[in-house]
């Protein structure tokens, strides 16, 4: 549904830390589903661990959020995405369930629990091959820059 030059201009962030590569589905003000391929080329990976690298967790969390993003920009056609940026609020109830490795595809899972004026409520989950390997709830709120 979006490729990573639509992703870019929802999202700031840039190489290397966009973390989305396509958008497969969007049901605006619900639900969005998302992935990213791990690869040996990520920079992370020089230092998270030489020898036996791991995907970090807090880099999932972030292509969650990221994921949450661009959900939340999308479920408002008519907003002017150049004079908005969302800040997560909060972070919460996390769970890390597996390692993702290098040559593993990310599938994203956001669903919208709760959304009130700016503020957002999201249930975020992360798989590699159909296994949840991270769960989240995540709060942001869409703010002027």
């Amino acid at each position: 549904m979006l490729d990573v030059m639509q992703i870019q201009e929802i999202l700031p962030h840039r190489f290397p830390f966009l973390l989305i590569d396509r958008v497969t589905e969007i049901d605006a003000g619900k639900s969005i589903k998302a992935y990213k391929n791990i690869t040996i080329g990520e920079q992370i990976f020089q230092g998270h661990f030489p020898g036996h690298p791991i995907y970090p967790g807090v880099m999932i969390i972030e292509g969650l959020a990221q994921a949450g993003g661009v959900l939340a920009f999308k479920s408002d056609e008519g907003m002017d995405i150049s004079t908005k940026v969302v800040y997560f609020t909060s972070i919460d109830e996390t769970k890390f369930r597996s390692p993702v490795r290098p040559g593993d595809r990310l599938d994203y899972e956001i669903e919208v629990l709760k959304h009130r004026g700016s503020m957002w409520v999201m249930s975020a989950k992360a798989y590699v091959d159909g296994k949840l390997c991270c769960e989240s709830k995540l709060s942001a709120m869409l703010v002027d820059k």
